[in-house]
């Protein structure tokens, strides 16, 4: 196996991705006309693979194949082949992958798919070893069959692509409508109840997902039907996650899944959507209870992301690899000794019998740093990690200094408009409930990047940057989660700019998405004809799907904005999506943190005054520290923003300070209340 030295047609692109794959000898192509036309002409099958730079088993499947000249010499005789990064096309990889689902029963990466010239798929599996072993078929017997097959019997291969396109077409295509209500959060409720692990926490087996969304949901559940379990579901959760494997306890961020019920071993690579759903889910569970604990965490995630996936002009990058010198996990594992040379013994003991770090090793015969005894010893109401232990912290910076002096991971540092939407969120909501500037800072600087360098020149968002380059017309998880970062952002901010954006923002999603005869949005725009169906997602997995998240964004600029079309959109579009999420409710919980939102009741806080008073911020702090899922906030501050806000947000207009001094106005279900002048009067009301 070995590298070509001439490099192919992906050399000339921007994702690492494929740039990792620009010295194969496979004759790759970029997704685009010239190989399906070039597959026309020599009358070839496509052979697709769709990975991304972060992926382990990608890796492998490159070595094994990719860098093989016998593999290369099949495909490119045989085959025109295409490579494709699906976190800057995921508009392929989803139908695609709904193909490989449909077709197997599950998915993942690398996911490869045969196709016609005419881009109808007629095969489809996941990683594929060189030759056959283990009971799973090789690529090289899988090529040579599909090749066979092409020469001698192409009408059953069409014919089943056929077959699979309709069904695709059917299942991608159409919403599943139904009237939702309060019976579909408990339904969801009960199905999360039988899957929890009262130990661990999380929910199912091995592997074992952080899922943030599932634990917003729980916490929306306790504050609605005040159902203690709900809430002890979450703080089992994260506090298994914290204390596991899948936390860097050296130098934080939480890693993508792990591997085994008690979240030891991760999957090592570290995304961006991960850290900032995470972080949201550690947020609201500081203001639910008050426990310093969960708040140290998101400071933690908060501290990873700020040092090592932030670009300097202000974007986050995608990802961290699972992998660095051709091994998973390499830069992250102690032995004992080598804790003891950076340490000395004394504190190296120490630090040791603090995160099982044993001469016996806990993976690999060496050690992933983790705290998981402490989730048997202490109920989750009794917890005390050293986050903060200034002995615990300095040892771990010194830890962190000599692991800084290892082979990196690779990182891939392009960056995606829909996740970074995600962080902007997360950073905007620490800002609010931690009281911090720094991180209302950076999100405000990713969104001036994102407005400066990922619209086109008729001022269309855009979904992927790197390396000076802008591309791909946004998908809805663009539009949806920006949208819902700068709704983030104007709370942390009290600055009307983010809120105007997010209504230009939400009427171009509109435009471009909303489907008007059957509700819902597609995930791709109207003007895009290039895919075999344009397809609407309800389904939340790693991420809330867009359709969840553009709920939840029409709902609160309808509440912000008292504008009865947004309203009727967000109702039209968990009407939508009602059946689906009645068949599967666990995989919907973000769409029922939105109908949560939506049953109310609702709530508008005004805070009136001058932001640099004493009793404004007294307000502000009370705000801050309360859980308070029902409510929208507005800051009514003299001048020309107060303007600029009561033109956005007619709630906000009349509502005026109190002789001179900061006033709260609180309207409760349709029901406006008498001004509040004390801060104390504030705390107790809510």
């Amino acid at each position: 196996m070995k590298h070509s030295e001439k490099p192919n047609r992906l050399i000339e692109e921007k994702s690492p991705y494929l740039l990792q794959h620009a010295h194969n000898p496979v004759d790759w192509f970029p997704w685009g006309d010239e190989a399906f036309q070039k597959a026309g002409a020599e009358d070839k099958p496509i052979f697709l693979s769709i990975g991304y730079s972060t992926c382990h088993w990608c890796h492998v499947m490159e070595r094994e194949s990719f860098e093989d000249e016998e593999v290369a010499d099949i495909l490119n005789k045989g085959f025109i082949s295409i490579k494709v990064d699906r976190e800057e096309r995921p508009d392929i990889d989803s139908v695609y992958m709904a193909v490989c689902q449909g077709l197997t029963g599950s998915g993942g990466w690398p996911l490869t798919v045969f196709l016609t010239p005419d881009r109808i798929p007629f095969f489809a599996g996941t990683y594929y070893p060189k030759h056959s072993r283990y009971g799973r078929p090789g690529l090289i017997e899988l090529l040579n069959m599909i090749r066979e097959k092409w020469e001698t019997d192409r009408e059953q291969l069409e014919g089943l692509g056929k077959q699979i396109s309709n069904i695709v077409e059917a299942q991608l295509g159409k919403s599943a409508p139904g009237e939702p209500g309060s019976e579909l959060l408990h339904s969801c409720y009960r199905t999360m109840e039988k899957t929890f692990d009262p130990v661990y926490g999380g929910f199912g087996g091995a592997p074992k997902f952080p899922t943030p969304h599932h634990l917003l949901f729980l916490l929306r559940y306790w504050k609605r039907f005040g159902e203690v379990h709900a809430l002890e579901m979450v703080e089992r959760t994260l506090l298994g996650m914290h204390c596991g494997g899948i936390f860097d306890h050296i130098g934080f961020g939480f890693s993508r899944y792990s591997t085994e019920q008690k979240w030891l071993v991760p999957h090592f690579e570290k995304m961006l959507y991960d850290n900032a759903l995470l972080a949201l889910a550690y947020l609201e569970a500081y203001q639910a209870t008050h426990k310093e604990y969960y708040a140290s965490i998101a400071r933690a995630i908060f501290a990873y992301v700020l040092r090592d996936m932030t670009s300097p002009e202000g974007g986050f990058y995608t990802a961290e690899d699972a992998d660095s010198e051709g091994v998973e996990g390499k830069f992250y594992l102690w032995t004992p000794q080598e804790v003891k040379d950076v340490l000395g013994d004394e504190d190296g003991e120490y630090f040791c019998g603090l995160y099982d770090i044993s001469e016996q090793g806990n993976f690999e015969e060496k050690n992933i740093p983790n705290l998981l005894d402490q989730v048997l010893k202490k109920e989750t109401s009794q917890v005390g990690i050293p986050l903060q232990d200034e002995r615990v912290d300095g040892l771990r910076r010194k830890l962190f200094a000599a692991r800084e002096k290892r082979v990196h991971p690779f990182k891939d540092d392009k960056i995606l408009t829909s996740w970074n939407g995600l962080m902007i969120a997360a950073l905007a909501r620490g800002a609010w409930v931690l009281g911090d500037e720094q991180y209302s800072r950076a999100a405000e600087k990713a969104v001036r990047f994102i407005l400066d360098h990922l619209r086109s020149k008729e001022r269309r968002l855009l979904a992927r940057y790197r390396d000076g380059e802008a591309a791909f017309p946004a998908y809805l998880d663009d539009y949806a989660f920006l949208s819902w970062g700068l709704i983030e952002l104007y709370t942390a901010t009290s600055n009307p700019f983010y809120l105007e954006e997010a209504l230009v923002k939400a009427r171009e999603m509109q435009r471009l998405f909303w489907d008007e005869e059957g509700g819902g949005f597609f995930f791709t725009a109207e003007d895009d004809n290039s895919h075999l169906v344009r397809a609407k997602e309800s389904s939340d997995m790693a991420m809330p799907s867009g359709n969840s998240v553009a709920a939840w964004v029409f709902l609160q600029l309808a509440r912000f904005t008292g504008d009865e079309e947004l309203d009727t959109i967000a109702h039209r579009q968990l009407h939508a999506f009602g059946g689906a999420a009645a068949q599967m409710p666990q995989a919907s919980t973000f769409y029922l943190c939105a109908l949560d939102f939506e049953m109310g009741p609702p709530q508008e806080i005004v805070v009136a005054g001058v932001k640099n008073d004493s009793s404004y911020q007294e307000f502000l702090d009370v705000l801050r520290s309360k859980y308070l899922p029902q409510a929208i906030i507005l800051q009514n501050q003299p001048g020309r923003d107060g303007e600029k806000l009561a033109a956005i947000a007619p709630a906000a207009a009349g509502k005026m300070p109190l002789n001179g001094k900061a006033a709260v106005y609180i309207c409760e279900n349709y029901a406006c209340q008498e001004p509040l002048a004390d801060p104390k009067e504030l705390a107790e009301r809510l």
